[in-house]
């Protein structure tokens, strides 16, 4: 029998004109100082989704996220294998050993932030998630810089997050790149100018807020 779980988290419980940007880290590592650059000259708070495979790639990289008190890091799996049709063993392991390597390489504790990979997902594992203690998160929009210069551009990536801007949204882009190109961190500069041009304020995602919104 599965035992319900609570629905995946797309946006924060709030009526406040606020917006957690996240930005994935699962494969390369393309462009990343240059988006950590603009990240920190905007001062801007972030959430980092990171696998176990990308902070052992990148552990100077890793470090940095961790030493930024504006930057809280969440668990995107080892490897950012798709975890349907995992046992449950495997996809167990998939999280809390993700959770481990997130926490060694970055001296940050990433629980109870939880991203599936390709935000691939079961009843099953939404349980599981729950049952260690995480909540899925998930997303308001996505600005598919993922997909490359093939099939997205910067003024897109921008033109999508602020169509699904509203209080509480949460987005998601990528480091690294995608398709021959870094379109998130070259869009990343006008995004976060967008958001804050339309009066809404970047934070980063807390435990308490999560939680709040998933319950």
């Amino acid at each position: 029998m599965i035992l319900s779980a609570p629905p995946p988290l797309e946006r924060l419980a709030t009526r406040q004109r606020v917006v957690a940007l996240t930005l994935d880290a699962g494969g390369n590592a393309d462009a990343a100082p240059r988006a950590f650059a603009e990240l920190r000259r905007a001062h801007v708070p972030i959430t980092f989704f990171l696998t176990g495979r990308w902070v052992r790639l990148y552990p100077a990289l890793a470090r940095a996220i961790g030493r930024n008190p504006e930057w809280v890091v969440g668990d995107h799996t080892v490897d950012h294998t798709s975890m349907p049709g995992l046992s449950a063993a495997h996809a167990r392991w998939e999280i809390l050993e993700g959770a481990r390597e997130v926490e060694r390489g970055t001296g940050r504790d990433p629980k109870p932030l939880f991203r599936f990979p390709y935000g691939a997902e079961t009843p099953s594992l939404d349980a599981l998630v729950a049952r260690l203690g995480y909540v899925d998160v998930r997303w308001t929009v996505d600005s598919l810089g993922w997909r490359g210069p093939c099939c997205q551009t910067v003024a897109g990536i921008v033109r999508r997050v602020d169509a699904g801007l509203e209080p509480g949204a949460i987005v998601l882009m990528h480091i690294g790149s995608s398709g021959g190109g870094t379109l998130d961190t070259d869009a990343l500069p006008a995004v976060i100018r967008s958001i804050e041009a339309r009066g809404y304020r970047l934070i980063a995602l807390s435990a308490s807020s999560v939680r709040a919104a998933s319950r």
